[in-house]
């Protein structure tokens, strides 16, 4: 797939994102029409850009590539997570033991160290590392609420090709967004037009 500018993309959350940040994570990797696609943390300051907008970090975080690699990592686990669930299928074990990693990631304190010249001593960690860990904590921790939650059975994936994106169901809504079901709407009108016996 060919990877286009996120910056022109215009891209409504899936009903579900504004309630749950991990959905919105989830989704943050987009399959487009003609074979294009767009990662929304493609690069540390879309990364970071995307942790601002959901209230994980602030705007100047300075967020570098292994930080946005795994943020990018942390998605693909957690979307493995929401196909397992919609597809009815065992959750991946792979995928539990990364966000269970995450959530237990965040240190609450700086950690106690040991070294000849200096002795005992006690680490912060990095202001950004710590920044990044509370920010998967927060999203892992979310994606496990939503996948163990009263909205888990509202959870699906959008049925319009090439979509790839999840949501939660709205009473007949099960779209991501309205392009999605006029695309939907329009492949079943033109595939009605082509059958025989059909005008």
């Amino acid at each position: 797939m060919e990877e286009t500018a996120t910056d022109d993309l215009a891209v409504p959350p899936a009903p579900g994102a504004e309630q749950y940040p991990a959905l919105d994570l989830a989704n943050s990797a987009v399959a487009l029409t003609g074979g294009q696609f767009a990662d929304l943390l493609g690069t540390p300051a879309a990364a970071n850009r995307w942790l601002f907008r959901h209230g994980l970090a602030p705007a100047d975080a300075g967020i570098q590539e292994t930080c946005a690699s795994q943020l990018r990592s942390l998605r693909e686990q957690i979307r493995a997570l929401l196909a397992a669930r919609v597809a009815g299928q065992p959750a991946p074990g792979d995928a539990l033991d990364a966000v269970n990693r995450a959530m237990t990631k965040a240190p609450a304190a700086a950690l106690l160290h040991w070294d000849p010249t200096r002795g005992l001593h006690r680490v912060a960690a990095h202001p950004v590392n710590q920044i990044l860990d509370h920010a998967l904590a927060a999203l892992a921790g979310d994606a496990a609420d939503l996948l163990t939650g009263a909205d888990a059975d509202r959870l699906t994936a959008c049925p319009s090709a090439p979509c790839n994106r999840y949501l939660l169901r709205h009473g007949r809504r099960h779209w991501c967004s309205t392009r999605c079901g006029d695309r939907a709407r329009a492949a079943r009108a033109y595939a009605r037009r082509g059958r025989p016996g059909t005008a």
